[in-house]
């Protein structure tokens, strides 16, 4: 039997939906740094010289 690895198993109900996929692109809209509130706290994602994705508290 092979398991769907995209969906988080729920052992009181359905699977949950699989993650959401969104571009790089649309989510920074042209900026180099987004901030995401989670929790009371703020994170930083931000995209390096390099290309890749900084994600730091």
């Amino acid at each position: 039997m092979t398991r769907d690895k995209t969906a988080t198993h729920r052992p009181d109900g359905p699977p949950a939906p699989p993650p959401r996929e969104v571009r790089a692109e649309a989510l920074f809209g042209g900026a180099r740094e987004v901030r995401i509130h989670h929790a009371g706290e703020i994170y930083r994602l931000q995209l390096t010289a390099a290309g890749k994705l900084l994600l730091t508290k």
